[in-house]
């Protein structure tokens, strides 16, 4: 049976992980194929579509690969993906890494599903991690996420700010993991006002039509929903949510980010005001949880899951103007407790 865990509390949170003062080091076999021995280089991570700088889902990641770095003081690689990539691509990827001796290697997102099933067999001795997706394996730990529980939060959020009773949503692509985010935020809007109505839209049905990289199709699904009365968009849109931000920042509504703090990204900064607040998925953390794993020398494997109750998902509140709005952090704060206690069930679908 695949054994599924939920790591500690202090295991994850890049900003609030109670470091361990840990030696340099860790092993890799004269191929490049093991883990745990002083020859390895550290951790490498693959990039999912729209790669560094989507100020959100990969930009997370490379947090987490910046302090593992900083606290280890080991190489590290970070690669960008390729327009247009195959599975056969992404397998070649992960292997060059292997080979070269990064251990654990990294593919970040769903998308490195079948590439990482077929590497990971060949290099036994190399830990391998994947973010969004179950892969078997004997040395791959599966890093996954309770976003309907962070999306919830942000549905919350939503129904207290709004002041048209109409919200939306924008997911990147029509896929089962966006879902979780759409189901999560939908239900935490009802269950705090069922007066309030939510309009969805997804940009593309698959990845290769640019759902998650097109910040040009996330704008006008934003500027669409504006039109119909939206006063508060959440988007789940990777590099496409930069457009959704953008024109909820023109048209002086909110927006709500998504997997960072999307308040404090530089490159946001010009749209921070109307950046409510941001739905966390602590990629960062997962990153550096495995890291630190395989050089203790005790590799995560399996299915790791990161929820609510070890700080793995959350809502920010870095944006000062959410404390104005009448009872949203009481209604957060209350949400929060009954996700964590069991007495509310987030819907994933």
């Amino acid at each position: 049976m695949r054994r599924i865990s939920k790591l500690t509390r202090v295991a994850v949170g890049v900003a609030s992980l109670a470091l361990a003062a840990t030696a340099c080091g860790g092993t890799s076999s004269d191929n490049g194929d093991s883990g745990g021995s002083k020859d390895d280089l550290g951790v490498a991570i693959a990039y999912d579509i729209g790669g560094k700088g989507d100020q959100s889902f990969n930009d997370a990641a490379f947090a987490g690969l910046t302090k593992a770095k900083e606290e280890f003081g080991f190489k590290t690689a970070d690669v960008e993906p390729t327009e247009g990539e195959t599975d056969a691509d992404k397998e070649q990827r992960l292997a060059s890494l292997a080979r070269q001796g990064y251990n654990p290697v990294i593919g970040v997102g769903f998308a490195y599903g079948p590439a990482m099933e077929a590497v990971a067999a060949k290099y036994p001795d190399t830990t391998f991690g994947i973010v969004d997706s179950v892969v078997e394996g004997e040395n791959v730990a599966s890093l996954v996420f309770a976003e309907e529980q962070a999306s919830y939060l942000a549905g919350v959020a939503a129904a207290k700010a709004t002041k048209s009773n109409t919200v939306g949503f924008v997911g990147g692509v029509d896929i089962p993991l966006i879902h979780k985010f759409q189901a999560g935020y939908e239900q935490g809007v009802k269950d705090t006002n069922a007066k309030v109505k939510v309009v969805s839209q997804y940009l593309t049905q698959t990845a290769e039509e640019g759902g998650f990289s097109s910040p040009d199709k996330g704008k006008a699904a934003a500027e669409g929903q504006i039109e119909k009365g939206a006063d508060v968009i959440y988007q789940a849109a990777g590099l496409s949510g930069q457009g959704v931000i953008e024109a909820a920042a023109k048209a002086k509504v909110w927006a709500i980010g998504v997997d960072s703090d999307q308040y404090n990204q530089e490159a946001l900064a010009g749209y921070k005001d109307f950046i409510l607040t941001s739905a966390l998925k602590d990629v960062g953390g997962a990153v550096y949880t495995l890291t630190k794993s395989v050089q203790d020398g005790k590799p995560l494997t399996g299915t790791q899951v990161f929820d609510l109750k070890v700080n793995g998902v959350g809502l920010s509140d870095s944006n000062p103007k959410m404390a104005g709005i009448p009872g949203l952090k009481e209604a957060v704060d209350e949400a929060k407790k009954g996700i964590t206690d069991g007495t509310i069930k987030v819907n994933t679908e």
